[in-house]
């Protein structure tokens, strides 16, 4: 199993970012995939997960009308797409699958969000 996120990077309060997590080594279409975060100093939070065919969502109360998980699975990709991004919202942000008893995670993406 390999998860490899992208698209972090520094952007301004309000501004928007969207992050990409490429996996293979399982068959991505069968699983529920998720996105964390952790900040420093804090433990690492659920942000956001898709189910396997995309048709149903969970998100985290505080991104809920901001952030988007969306995925293709023609492509092994799942997305988050980040509006209104806040100060608190800075955190590396980790792409994540449980397969069978494991739960296996990307190296994580940087997002910060300052002035």
């Amino acid at each position: 199993v390999q998860l490899v996120e992208s698209g972090g990077g520094l952007v301004q309060p309000g501004g928007s970012l969207r992050l990409s997590c490429a996996a293979s080594g399982f068959t991505f279409s069968r699983y529920y995939m998720s996105w964390y975060r952790q900040a420093p100093g804090k433990e690492r939070e659920l942000v956001a997960g898709i189910i396997s065919t995309g048709s149903r969502t969970d998100y985290k109360d505080s991104v809920k009308g901001r952030f988007t998980i969306s995925r293709d699975n023609a492509k092994s990709t799942v997305y988050l797409q980040m509006n209104s991004l806040q100060a608190e919202d800075t955190a590396v942000y980790y792409c994540s699958v449980r397969v069978g008893v494991q739960t296996r995670w990307g190296q994580g993406t940087q997002v910060t969000v300052s002035s």
